[in-house]
C-alpha cells in the first residue's frame, strides 16, 4: 500500500539541512525548537532511516538524508508551485530590488527564483548598480529594497553580513606583485579609495592600470593579469581568483552588506522578499 511523505515534516528537514541548525531552521517556520525537534523524529520514524548525525556539535546530515535532502526540495519546490498557481490568492504587483553588480552572485538568483516560484504573478525588477547610486535611488523612491556594500551602517539598515575586503587577480596571474602595483576598479567603486590608502599606509606603490564604468571591462582586464582589483570574500567573479600574496599585500577593510527597506514598501510581499534575501545569507 503506498504511503504519503507529510509535507510539514519534510518542510522542517529541509529547513535544518538548509540553516545548518534546527535554531534557525525554528526562526523560519515560525515555530518551535521542540517542535521542529518532533517533526524531525517523526518523520525519521515514517521512513525507518536515520536522517540527521546528531554526534557532532553542528548537526550533519547522514548518506540517507543528503538523498532525501534532493528530493524533498524537489517536492516542496513543485507542491508550492501548484498550490500558489491553484488557489485564489495570488498576488499581483511590481517590486524593485536593487543590488550592487559585486554581490549579485551568488545569492541573489537563488532568491529571485525562490520569490517567483511562490508569487509568479509578482514582477520584481532587479537593478544592479552601484551602492552610492542605489542609495539615491532609494531616497528617491524607486527601490522597494536595496542591499549594499558599506563600511558602516546607515540608519534603518539590517546588516545581513560582515565579510572582508579580498585581492583578487587572474588564475596563476602575476599582476599582485608588479611595483608599481596595477590596479582596476570602476569609477564610482566604493572600495577604490580604500583600497589606494591601505596600499600607501603599506607603503606599496600603485598606479590606476584600468579605469571604467564598466564592471565587465575590469573584470576582463584582471583576467587577463594586466591588474589587480578587490572583491567582497565569497562574491568573487567568474575566471579570477582571490590572490594568495603572503603578506604582501596589506589587509583590506571589512564590509558590512546592509539591506534597507523603503517605507512606502513594507508590505507583505516585499517584507518575503527580504525575508528571502535574510535567509540566504544567513545559509551563506
Amino acid at each position: 500500500m503506498p504511503r504519503n511523505l507529510d509535507m510539514t515534516t519534510l518542510r522542517s528537514f529541509v529547513a535544518v539541512a538548509e540553516a545548518g541548525g534546527v535554531t534557525r531552521a525554528a526562526g523560519f517556520l515560525n515555530l518551535t525548537q521542540s517542535a521542529v525537534s518532533m517533526q524531525l523524529k517523526r518523520l525519521e520514524e515514517s521512513l525507518g532511516q536515520t536522517l540527521l548525525d546528531r554526534s557532532a556539535r553542528q548537526i550533519g546530515l547522514t548518506a540517507q538524508g543528503e538523498q532525501l535532502l534532493g528530493y524533498g526540495r524537489r517536492i516542496l519546490a513543485l507542491n508550492d508551485e501548484v498550490y500558489t498557481r491553484l488557489t485564489d490568492q495570488s498576488f499581483e504587483g511590481e517590486l524593485t530590488l536593487g543590488v550592487p553588480s559585486d554581490i549579485v552572485y551568488p545569492h541573489i538568483p537563488d532568491v529571485l527564483k525562490r520569490f517567483a516560484a511562490k508569487y509568479p504573478r509578482v514582477k520584481v525588477q532587479l537593478i544592479s548598480s552601484y551602492t552610492n547610486r542605489l542609495k539615491r535611488q532609494f531616497a528617491r523612491g524607486e527601490c522597494d529594497l536595496i542591499l549594499t556594500t558599506e563600511t558602516g551602517a546607515g540608519e534603518s539598515a539590517e546588516t545581513l553580513a560582515t565579510l572582508p575586503l579580498v585581492w583578487v587577480g587572474s588564475q596563476n596571474g602575476s599582476a599582485w606583485k608588479s611595483r608599481p602595483l596595477r590596479l582596476a576598479f570602476e569609477y564610482a567603486c566604493l572600495f577604490r579609495t580604500g583600497v589606494q590608502a591601505a596600499l600607501d599606509e603599506a607603503g606599496i606603490a600603485w598606479e590606476m592600470a584600468v579605469e571604467s564604468d564598466s564592471t565587465r571591462t575590469v573584470e576582463a582586464s584582471v583576467t587577463a593579469d594586466l591588474a589587480v582589483h578587490a572583491c567582497v570574500s565569497g562574491s568573487l567573479p567568474n575566471h579570477v581568483i582571490e590572490i594568495d600574496h603572503g603578506g604582501h599585500l596589506p589587509d583590506l577593510a571589512k564590509i558590512h552588506i546592509n539591506m534597507y527597506l523603503a517605507d512606502h514598501a513594507k508590505t507583505p510581499l516585499a517584507a518575503e522578499l527580504a525575508e528571502l534575501v535574510r535567509q540566504a545569507y544567513c545559509r551563506n
